[in-house]
């Protein structure tokens, strides 16, 4: 009886230590670092983030890259996905074509949008070939700042969306077909069983791909590195600037704490926002 109590407690034992040793005790050291100035307590780090120049900038690109990307992947996911379970035969060749970009790094998927997208890429060529430009536009100009915000979104849903649609496939899988028969039998048409049927049972899925997705949007860094260099600041790229080229650890960290509280605060929200009610788990 006593090992029986014990064994839980022991399959858990391996997590716990990996993460005491590989998260709380990292986290508790930036944490020190952030708040501690000359070897006392301050919040000067923190002073210095928020008064440098790049900061204000840096945060509004990182909230409006979230802003925009998160929505939109779940809209185009969930679309993908909608059609995906309505095919038949050949669903899991196509799902496995949607899900390519999952194996392609960050980097990579910066690298190709580059070669697409730069002064000599593949979208001047191609422009200048059949007779619509006369000279090569440079379109990741630091002029052209609505332009490389596009180029980032671009980039990030060609690249991440799959995450999404693998989420919600799953979850899709799980609901019973008889409530869509049900749903049918009364007259409910494609769109009113989306919003009805599908929507509703597939809000822990939502939730999951939510949080995953607006947690790696706040930590974009090598998209944005590749194809705009230091141009277009964002948090993350600002932690990397103060930590290696700096060499300013303390703020480096005071940035990683910040990233960290605004990806805890906008969990805890959809954890509350999409929680499943009482009566619908009954």
């Amino acid at each position: 009886m006593r090992e029986s109590r014990a064994l839980p407690y022991l399959l858990l034992l391996p997590s716990t230590l990996f993460l005491l040793v590989f998260f709380v005790w990292p986290l508790a050291q930036v944490a020190v670092e952030a708040f501690t100035v000359g070897g006392s307590p301050s919040l000067g780090n923190f002073h210095t983030m928020v008064t440098h120049w790049k900061f204000p900038q840096a945060l509004k690109n990182t909230l409006l890259l979230a802003a925009i990307i998160v929505p939109l992947q779940l809209v185009v996911a969930l679309t993908m996905a909608t059609l995906v379970m309505q095919i038949g035969r050949g669903r899991d060749l196509i799902l496995y074509v949607l899900t390519i970009p999952l194996g392609i790094s960050d980097l990579a998927a910066g690298l190709v949008w580059l070669a697409i997208l730069q002064q000599n890429g593949f979208l001047n060529s191609a422009l200048q070939h059949f007779g619509l430009m006369d000279q090569p536009v440079n379109w990741l100009s630091y002029q052209n700042y609505g332009f490389i915000l596009f180029a980032v979104v671009l980039a990030e849903l060609w690249r991440s969306t799959a995450i999404v649609l693998v989420i919600l496939i799953a979850g899709m899988g799980l609901i019973p077909k008889e409530y869509y028969e049900a749903a049918a039998v009364f007259g409910a048409g494609p769109w009113r069983r989306l919003v009805k049927v599908t929507l509703p049972l597939l809000k822990p899925s939502i939730q999951t791909a939510l949080i995953l997705r607006t947690i790696l949007a706040f930590e974009v860094f090598a998209v944005v590195a590749a194809l705009a260099g230091t141009q277009f600041p964002v948090l993350l790229g600002e932690t990397f600037q103060w930590q290696y080229t700096l060499q300013d650890h303390a703020v480096a960290s005071a940035y990683a704490l910040l990233i960290l509280a605004i990806s805890a605060s906008i969990t805890i929200f959809y954890l509350w926002a999409l929680r499943q009610r009482e009566e619908v788990r009954a």
